[in-house]
């Protein structure tokens, strides 16, 4: 095979830059030092590589987010809600902190846009999001969740239980 010849689905790329760039990237990602480069030791995150294909490296699996830490625990009354006029504002699939409604956001009053929270009595591990805000009448104890109809959220009624709020 002729070296300068051109590297199939990469138009412009010659075999030759091709070698060279993946060469220096495989043993960059190994963790290798170059003279004249500044890199600094575990500049790139530990992971393990699986080689695909011969000659491609590609990340084996790994947590990236550890399991969430519980900060604390906070008794409430969980209600639901859903993207109807008359429970919300007049952007009812919109939340207050500007993203689109979705399974796993909850409204509350007390904690922060992005605090993750979970409800371990009702749903297990399932993590939800703080994106929305409810009435100032609801007060900061309660936990709104939505859901994506009407009847669903009628059926999940109310329930006195705790939630977990885990550090982000």
């Amino acid at each position: 095979m002729d070296i300068h010849s051109r590297v199939s689905g990469l138009p412009g790329i010659q075999l030759k830059t091709y070698l060279f760039l993946s060469t220096f990237l495989a043993v960059l990602l190994a963790g290798a030092s170059f003279p004249g480069l500044p890199i600094q030791n575990n500049a790139v995150p530990e992971e393990k590589l699986a080689i695909f294909g011969g000659n491609t490296l590609l990340p084996i699996a790994s947590p990236l987010d550890p399991e969430p830490q519980i900060v604390r625990s906070l008794p409430v009354v969980v209600t639901a809600y859903s993207s109807t006029v008359w429970q919300t504002d007049d952007t009812p699939f919109i939340t207050a902190a500007g993203t689109r409604v979705r399974d796993g956001i909850v409204a509350n009053n007390l904690l922060p846009f992005g605090t993750k929270v979970r409800m371990p009595e009702i749903y297990g591990d399932k993590i939800f999001v703080v994106e929305d805000r409810m009435n100032s009448r609801k007060g900061y104890y309660h936990v709104d969740i939505w859901f994506p109809s009407y009847e669903e959220a009628k059926n999940f009624g109310a329930e006195r239980t705790y939630i977990e709020i885990l550090e982000n």
